[in-house]
């Protein structure tokens, strides 16, 4: 059978499964905002029962919410959240932690070394190298405006 592009691209849209969009689109926000919801309820926590500033509380805010994403990934449960609630599990700090996470676990049989370490920062490696990078110059720069 030979179809035309048009033709092709119509029977595919024919056969395709209808893509519920809104439907998509509220699931995402809910289960983001719900994420982050429980990040500012950690801070509360962190700022009124153990009594950090708000500053700190942050960092261990983020650290709290990258420790959960990646235990969750390990266990294959952010990956069985992020099927139902699609983009609104990227977005918040736990997103990130999930991608830095899946790709160590699906190479960990390749060993420890050039499985599980080496992969880990396929998608993690440029943004680390890069914040780093920046954050080390940006300092350096600031450092040097104070001193003169």
């Amino acid at each position: 059978m030979n179809y035309t592009q048009k033709e092709y691209s119509d029977y595919v849209n024919q056969k395709s499964a209808k893509s519920p969009i809104v439907r998509d689109t509220i699931i995402a926000f809910i289960i983001g905002g719900l994420i982050c919801c429980i990040g500012q309820a950690f801070s509360d926590i962190y700022q009124k029962y153990f009594g950090l500033n708000e500053e700190i509380s942050k960092t261990a805010v983020s650290v709290t919410m990258i420790f959960l994403g990646s235990l969750f990934t390990g266990l294959n449960l952010y990956n069985k959240l992020a099927k139902f609630a699609g983009a609104g599990t990227l977005v918040p700090i736990t997103g990130f932690a999930n991608a830095i996470v899946s790709p160590a676990m699906e190479f960990r049989r390749e060993g420890l070394v050039l499985g599980l370490a080496s992969k880990m920062f396929v998608v993690a490696g440029p943004v680390l190298v890069y914040g780093i990078s920046s954050s080390v110059i940006v300092g350096l720069i600031y450092y040097l405006l104070g001193v003169f």
